[in-house]
């Protein structure tokens, strides 16, 4: 497991709240989305990539539309290196979501459509990354998140 702190980012998000929700201002796609749990997770999980491992804002992709077995679904992060090849896919879930094995299958899933360098799961509590050997078919867990290439 990663220790990723990403406490000191919640000054950072742009909120604003109605009566009933509140909203994030998501600055990679330009607009005010609804802060669901697994939201925050994310916006949070953006800034850190942008300030502690030089990713650009122009590098991340967000709910990145993907074609498994034929169905539609949705990537949470999909980062790209500086030849705009996709590196590190990254599944973001809600603080209360144990990361498990149903979690992992899940962005292995996804992996198929792109084959990345990196995978990356985190709740926010618990972060997870690890590096794909296509050849070996295997996978190493990392001791931090790599820095953006």
């Amino acid at each position: 497991m990663i220790s990723v702190d990403l406490i000191p980012y919640k000054s950072k998000l742009r909120l604003k709240k109605t009566e009933e929700k509140t909203y994030v201002f998501d600055f990679i796609r330009g607009k005010w989305l609804v802060l669901l749990p697994e939201e925050l997770v994310r916006q949070l999980l953006i800034l850190y990539l942008i300030e502690e491992k030089s990713y650009s804002k122009n590098s991340i992709a967000i709910e990145r539309g993907i074609k498994v077995n034929n169905l539609s679904k949705r990537c949470d992060i999909l980062l790209f290196d500086k030849n705009t090849q996709p590196l590190m896919l990254v599944e973001c879930k809600a603080p209360k979501v144990k990361i498990t094995q149903d979690v992992f299958r899940q962005i292995a899933i996804y992996n198929m459509s792109f084959e990345v360098d990196y995978l990356l799961v985190t709740n926010g509590i618990q972060t997870y990354c690890c590096k794909m050997d296509y050849i070996k078919k295997s996978w190493e867990f990392l001791n931090d998140i790599p820095v953006a290439k």
